[in-house]
């Protein structure tokens, strides 16, 4: 039991046996005889008694002839009068007694209260606890966990991959540690600075290391902890966190997840939500009125910049945003060299081929993929972790879980290898493509019946028409493989549709690709880094423009399936050939595409031999 739960019984307690002894104490001073129902009657037949008041089973009265040091007044416990007559009548002594009901009338207050008090402590705080509300005192208390300097021993090498983002950071640790040099031409540190970028990229391990460069205290909280389900809670907590934070200054304040505090005012249609938008102002105010010289550093990351209140971003508040991007090839091999000191590795091992085999993964993903290839070593009982085990690992993340439980018909088996095998070919035989790393038809994650890896050797960032009609083209190969060898199409290509359908109409909507359309965009893009749908500013056009739209994408993946096609008749054979050896073997890797290309090579010189003599 607490120790301020015992203090409160024990108060309790002595106020019980105050009232107790208070009543004695008026009893006491009234002067009151308390006498036998004999002696009342006795008192009765002498004359005696002047009054006498009937309260149930008591008698209370006064006597005629009581002296100054005497009781004047008496109390006895009635008795039945019958019975009294009989006792009196055979010389037998008797008295009333009255039951006390002091205790019991207590209880029956007493008891129901402490029942409900032992359950609000024992369920319904806990309850309360775990939304937030805590006590009625500590609901307005800022919920920020504390970091000392000793606490959060990281620091910016241990952060890798982000060496633009840590060199934004680095003056801020400067300014922390020599406030006086930093400012001594008049600059000031920003009083804000947002970090912004995909989940994962290491944004809130930057805010760290930059406490434990710093060596200040770092007030760490997630932006959800500030809403609640009472008005104003959240603006107090936000008050009390600054104040806490102002009193250790100097210190860093992180608020992580900062979208879900931020978010804009005002744009739902049924109105705002009052919480969430007394919290937001509370904390436009707190960011006015700090002043950054005293030493406090507010930090904040998001990876959805685009929902934040216009007010929030403004100069003065968040003076600074930190983009904190998925590392390059460069910046993987660095964070793979953080992750793989901890494992044991096999020489074959090669940072670079790792890092080639990741484009797009985060740091989080690379640690993810080192701790996966190192389970995939222990499963197989091996001593040190290999090159085939980052492998397999990268396609258990990209591709899913292979289910080879999932048994296919031999014909499902057939169109599932020409359609692998058609986006193998078509990838081989157009340039500008990234190579095939693996082709299998063994299903895997949850709706696929088989994929084709391909490996990209450089990290790109522009793309030509020419490379996205390419891409589109290998997108489509597998449907034009199934219609070519079987004569009809089947469900098989539905995730290549989608992807190609978005390419297209990405080139014509928003690359401006088009040239009956011109050089215009008809899609607003918007950084989002969580993939999802863009939500707000669109572009208005005609009717016209929508069919035309429309029409262009359709032709641009029509001509994309055609030129597939064209290819893989003019490579029937070696598609056939490949084919079935993809069924032998279920899967293909490196040195048997190897063998394929030679052969598509050959085959390729053979038709150009035929058709230019």
């Amino acid at each position: 039991m607490e120790r301020r739960t015992q203090i409160s019984i024990l108060y309790f307690i002595l106020a019980f046996l105050a009232v107790v002894w208070l009543r004695d104490i008026w009893v006491a001073s009234q002067n009151i005889e308390e006498i036998t129902y004999d002696q009342f009657q006795e008192a009765l037949e002498q004359g005696r008694i002047e009054e006498v008041r009937v309260y149930g089973d008591l008698l209370r009265g006064t006597y005629r002839d009581a002296g100054e040091d005497g009781p004047r007044a008496f109390v006895t416990p009635r008795v039945d009068p019958d019975l009294a007559r009989s006792l009196e009548q055979y010389d037998v002594r008797f008295t009333g007694v009255v039951e006390s009901t002091l205790f019991r009338d207590i209880l029956s207050w007493v008891l129901p209260a402490i029942v409900f008090i032992g359950f609000w402590m024992f369920v319904l705080r806990r309850v309360a606890d775990k939304q937030g509300l805590g006590g009625m005192m500590a609901i307005g208390k800022s919920k920020a966990k504390v970091f000392m300097e000793t606490d959060t021993k990281v620091t910016f090498e241990d952060v890798a991959g982000v060496d633009e983002a840590k060199a934004e950071l680095q003056e801020i640790v400067e300014f922390l540690k020599d406030r006086e040099r930093y400012g001594r031409l008049g600059a000031r540190a920003p009083k804000g600075i947002l970090l912004v970028g995909p989940p994962g990229t290491g944004k809130t391990l930057l805010a760290r290391a930059v406490a434990g460069e710093a060596g200040v205290p770092f007030y760490s909280i997630n932006g959800s902890e500030f809403v609640e389900l009472f008005v104003g809670v959240g603006a107090a907590r936000v008050r009390d966190l600054f104040e806490q934070a102002r009193q250790r200054a100097p210190a860093i304040i992180f608020i992580d997840e900062l979208d879900a505090l931020g978010r804009v005012r005002g744009v739902s249609p049924v109105g705002g939500h009052d919480e969430k938008e007394q919290t937001l102002n509370q904390l436009l105010a707190e960011l006015d009125g700090f002043d950054p010289s005293a030493g406090l550093i507010l930090l904040a990351a998001t990876n959805r910049p685009e929902i934040l209140d216009p007010a929030l971003l403004r100069a003065g508040r968040f003076d600074r945003q930190v983009l904190v991007d998925r590392p390059e090839k460069t910046g993987r091999v660095q964070i793979l060299d953080v992750h793989l000191k901890k494992i044991r590795l096999a020489p074959d091992v090669d940072r670079e081929q790792i890092a080639e085999l990741t484009p797009g993964f985060s740091g989080a993903d690379l640690a993810n993929l080192v701790n996966e290839a190192a389970l995939l070593a222990t499963r197989r009982n091996a001593d040190a972790v290999a090159l085939a085990d980052f492998t397999e690992a990268v396609e258990r993340i990209v591709a899913g879980l292979e289910k080879r439980n999932r048994l296919l018909n031999p014909r499902e088996r057939r169109i599932v290898a020409h359609h692998e095998m058609g986006h193998a070919l078509v990838a081989m035989a157009l340039t500008g493509i990234d190579p095939v790393h693996k082709v299998s038809i063994i299903p895997r994650g949850i709706g696929s019946l088989g994929y084709t890896i391909q490996r990209p050797t450089e990290d790109r960032f522009l793309m030509t028409r020419e490379e996205l009609e390419n891409k589109l083209t290998v997108l489509l190969a597998g449907r034009a493989a199934e219609h070519l060898v079987f004569g009809h199409l089947s469900t098989g290509a539905a995730d290549d549709l989608a992807k190609a359908t978005d390419i297209a109409r990405s080139m014509v909507a928003r690359y401006g690709m088009d040239e009956g359309l011109g050089h215009a965009t008809y899609e607003v893009e918007r950084p989002t880094f969580l993939g999802m749908p863009q939500v707000g500013e669109t572009r208005s056009f005609s009717e016209d423009t929508t069919r035309r739209i429309d029409a262009a994408v359709r032709l641009i993946v029509n001509e994309a399936f055609e030129r597939a096609s064209r290819l893989l008749e003019r490579h029937r054979a070696v598609l056939e050939a490949g084919a079935e050896k993809l069924l032998e073997q279920e899967t293909l890797d490196q040195s048997d595409l190897a063998a394929l290309k030679n052969q598509l090579a050959i085959a390729a010189a053979a038709v150009m031999l035929r058709e230019h003599p």
